[in-house]
C-alpha cells in the first residue's frame, strides 16, 4: 500500500489541465473499514493536504456521527476522492473531477484493501461511475433508493454548503436516511 500512495503522490497524469498543478489528496491503509469516494479536493483542502478539511468536511463527518479523530484514522476511513488533485474553478463552484484518476487508482487501492465493509459515495461523479447502469434518473432518486445499494454502497449527496438548496428541498434526507447512515457507519466502526 505504501508504495501505491507513493507512487499516487507523484501522479502527473494531468497536470497540464490542473491551474494550481499536482498535489494528490487520498489516504488509504490496508485495515480500512470504510472509503469515502467524493469529488475533488477544493482549494482549502489542496493547500492543507488533509481531505475533507473544510466545511463540506464538517457537515459530511456531522452526518456520520463520528470524530474527527475517528474520521481520520485511516483503518477506519480511507478517502479516495474521485479527482485527487483540485480541478480548478468555474462560475459556480469547482470543476468536475479529473476522469484520469478513478480508472487509474481506484482498482488498485481498493483491491488493497480486503477489510471495506462500506463503500460511501458522495456525489452523482462517484454514484454514476461506481453504480453504473443502477444509477437512478438522478441524484434524488439514487440517494432516495440507498437501502437498494446496500450492504456495499451508500449514495449521498455532497455536504458542501453550496449544496445546502439541494437540501433545503430535500429534508427527508437529513431526517430519514442519516440517521440509517449513522446505524451502518457505527455498526462498522
Amino acid at each position: 500500500m505504501q508504495n501505491l500512495l507513493e507512487n499516487i503522490n507523484q501522479c502527473s497524469i494531468c497536470k497540464e489541465y490542473l491551474p494550481l498543478g499536482p498535489r494528490p489528496v487520498v489516504t488509504a491503509h490496508t485495515e480500512s473499514k470504510i472509503v469515502i469516494i467524493g469529488q475533488a479536493p477544493g482549494t482549502k483542502v489542496y493547500e492543507s493536504g488533509i481531505p475533507w478539511d473544510d466545511q463540506s468536511g464538517k457537515k459530511l463527518r456531522q452526518w456520520l456521527n463520528v470524530s474527527d479523530e475517528d474520521f481520520y484514522n485511516i483503518k477506519k476511513f480511507a478517502i479516495i476522492p474521485m479527482g485527487f488533485c483540485y480541478p480548478g474553478k468555474r462560475k459556480t463552484g469547482d470543476l468536475p473531477p479529473r476522469k484520469e484518476c478513478a480508472p487509474e487508482w481506484h482498482e488498485t487501492l481498493i483491491e488493497k484493501m480486503p477489510k471495506v465493509e462500506l463503500v460511501l459515495l458522495i456525489g452523482v461523479c462517484a454514484q454514476k461511475y461506481y453504480l453504473k447502469e443502477h444509477f437512478k434518473k438522478n441524484l434524488t432518486e439514487t440517494v432516495g433508493e440507498y437501502k437498494t445499494y446496500l450492504p456495499k454502497y451508500f449514495p449521498m449527496p455532497h455536504p458542501s454548503p453550496t449544496n445546502r438548496f439541494w437540501r433545503a428541498k430535500n429534508p427527508w434526507f437529513e431526517e430519514l436516511v442519516v440517521p440509517e447512515l449513522q446505524k451502518v457507519v457505527a455498526g462498522i466502526l
